[in-house]
């Protein structure tokens, strides 16, 4: 069902993307929080703080979105956008505070961060001519750090676990990234159909894996409560017998 709401979702957007109505296309991102969220709440009470902040902001920032004509509006979505992802490298450091990784895969992380970094500064080099408003200009530079460092502690994560939960937040930090990229290169650089599009899909696609990853860490604690619990009980009767 889950993944059926994906799919509603993109196709929903690609019809919005070939209609060529720019309120038609401005109005289908916003409705991508909401309505995982309602479904997730449905099925599932649990959420982390960290990860509703998120949600809360993105939902800001998509909203916010539509007003492209507005600059206040405009610095107000990529503000919240910042403070969403931030959020994210929040609800993941907790995970990787008992990091153990030998000298080998320490110096590949750096290098990969370094090469990541040079990238979105060229990125940010060239389209900071394009972006009118200086405001915009340094909540860009600010958004890409964030999206930077939320990669760059996804991978250590993934690396340090190894587990499907690191895999999914991994496939969302990157589909983030991509889709933001694409997002300022289609509003300020080069406008193109196929890049609105491909945005569109790739933060949505981001937002499901998101909450699959929710799903796993819920499932993963409620196993660990589980074991715990029957752990206790066991060492009960035990005393109990002696």
């Amino acid at each position: 069902m889950f993944l059926c709401i994906l799919f509603v979702l993109v196709f929903v957007h690609v019809i919005a993307t070939f209609s060529e109505n720019d309120l038609f296309q401005q109005l289908t991102k916003p409705l991508f929080v909401p309505v995982f969220l309602i479904y997730f709440l449905l099925k599932n009470k649990h959420i982390n703080i960290s990860v509703f902040i998120f949600l809360i902001f993105s939902f800001v920032g998509d909203f916010t979105s539509i007003f492209t004509y507005n600059l206040m509006l405009v610095n107000i979505s990529s503000l919240a956008y910042c403070i969403s992802y931030f959020a994210l490298v929040a609800a993941v450091i907790p995970r990787i505070k008992n990091l153990q990784l030998d000298t080998v895969i320490s110096s590949y992380l750096i290098l990969v961060f370094l090469i990541n970094a040079y990238l979105l500064y060229i990125l940010f080099d060239v389209i900071k001519y394009y972006i009118p408003d200086s405001i915009e200009v340094t909540l860009f530079g600010i958004k890409s750090t964030a999206l930077i460092v939320l990669a760059f502690v996804s991978f250590v994560d993934y690396l340090n676990s190894e587990s499907k939960g690191s895999i999914l937040f991994l496939i969302m930090a990157l589909c983030f990234v991509f889709s933001d990229v694409l997002h300022y290169i289609s509003m300020y650089y080069l406008y193109n159909m196929s890049f609105v599009m491909l945005d569109r899909v790739l933060h949505v696609v981001a937002l499901f894996f998101l909450f699959s990853y929710i799903l796993e860490r819920n499932k993963t604690s409620k196993a660990v409560k589980l074991n715990t619990s029957i752990f206790s009980s066991k060492t009960i009767n035990e005393i109990t017998l002696k």
